[in-house]
């Protein structure tokens, strides 16, 4: 399975809040760390040094993408936000970088899991590709 958590976060957020978030995130989906095939975010982001730390201790790849790319899932979007797009350029990170890289990984549409969930300074969201069964039903 392709399971890819987005993270948007705070300049200086902790390491600690992120690992929390995300535990937190994938246990709401009866998952856990094991279950994850990379992490994402935005380009904005790439010297955030909590959120390459995660990606170290995760040992996972962090993939990172332009405003202009996470602009163009807002169709496919939980929870859209005018303030993210003042911040960053696209009105989401965390669901928009979760969305595009499950994509990119898994070579089909990917869906939300579970969409943005917030702690103090970040955010989280889980996409996947459905097997083969799962992408027939409506």
């Amino acid at each position: 399975m392709t399971l890819v958590a987005g993270l948007g976060c705070r300049r200086g957020c902790p390491l600690d809040e992120l690992h929390a978030l995300l535990r937190d995130t994938l246990a709401e989906a009866g998952l856990d760390e094991s279950h994850l095939t990379a992490l994402a975010s935005a380009t904005l982001k790439a010297d955030e040094e909590g959120l390459t730390a995660l990606a170290a201790a995760l040992d996972l790849p962090l993939a990172l993408f332009t405003p202009q790319q996470l602009a163009a899932c807002e169709r496919n979007l939980g929870e859209p936000s005018e303030t993210v797009r003042a911040a960053t350029g696209s009105a989401s990170v965390a669901e928009a970088a979760a969305l595009l890289q499950a994509e990119a990984q898994g070579g089909a549409p990917a869906r939300l899991l579970v969409g943005k969930r917030r702690s103090e300074q970040a955010t989280c969201a889980l996409a996947f590709i459905p097997v083969e069964s799962e992408r027939e039903q409506p």
